[in-house]
């Protein structure tokens, strides 16, 4: 069931949005080499904290998952795709990043992720992280009323095809609200046209991953929830929260 949120309702949306925002802005900016996961960890952390928000990730344990997430802050490095658990590794220079974040507050929760580069760049890490960040703006640019979700999922699906990237088997973006995780599914590669026809006031996360090799598989790390490429290609993960509405996508993770 889709729940469609009132104006009131997205504006309360953006104000978890934001703390979201400004959790991942501070994370990237400590993101430096030689800090270790645990450390972006507790960054996040803090911002919870001063903003008397939760997290929507500690202690979340869905099905396939063999313990609770210990952790308020995902970190997905090098051939990580998503779900990385923060651990005592430091960065190194070059290392390529992927945070997800998410957060609580008065009842609504906001989702949102961003890759990049710990000290000097690859050209080819710059082009993946290029690469998902134009994916999930074709996405929003799609997310408008009228439309449907296919449209999303080929838009974004376009983008990281077209430049020879591998796209995770089954997983994508998701509705979002009360809960982290809502209706519809957001797939990350589709037809267009198709799919659950967009309204205003449904609020959607959508979120690209592209692996560089270009094939499509991943395995789960010993921990149970790091996702890792088969071929052992680095990956990049971007998402935002974004509301439908008759004026247009409302990003309300905007950082």
């Amino acid at each position: 069931m889709v729940e469609l949120k009132t104006d009131t309702s997205i504006d309360a949306m953006y104000e978890a949005g934001q703390v979201v925002a400004r959790a991942l802005t501070a994370a990237r900016k400590a993101a430096d080499v030689g800090v270790s996961l645990l450390e972006l960890d507790e960054v996040a952390h803090d911002v919870l904290r001063e903003a008397g928000a939760t997290s929507p990730f500690l202690g979340y344990r869905p099905s396939f998952a063999p313990t609770p997430f210990p952790a308020v802050l995902c970190v997905s490095v090098n051939d990580a795709i998503v779900h990385g658990v923060p651990t005592r590794y430091r960065l190194c220079d070059g290392d390529l990043v992927s945070i997800d974040f998410g957060a609580e507050l008065g009842g609504w929760v906001g989702d949102s992720a961003l890759s990049f580069v710990a000290g000097t760049p690859r050209a080819a890490d710059l082009r993946l992280v290029g690469t998902v960040e134009q994916a999930l703006a074709a996405g929003i640019e799609a997310a408008v009323v009228g439309n449907r979700i296919g449209d999303i999922a080929h838009a974004i699906g376009t983008v990281c095809r077209g430049a020879g990237y591998g796209i995770p088997d089954g997983f994508g973006g998701h509705g979002i609200g009360r809960r982290m995780h809502e209706d519809p599914g957001v797939p990350n590669e589709g037809r267009p046209g198709r799919g659950m026809r967009l309204r205003h006031g449904m609020v959607l996360a959508i979120e690209p991953m592209v692996i560089a090799g270009g094939t499509d598989g991943y395995h789960a790390a010993p921990d149970g929830w790091t996702l890792k490429t088969n071929d052992g290609s680095r990956a990049a993960h971007a998402e935002h929260t974004v509301a439908i509405t008759d004026s247009g996508p409302r990003i309300l993770t905007a950082r």
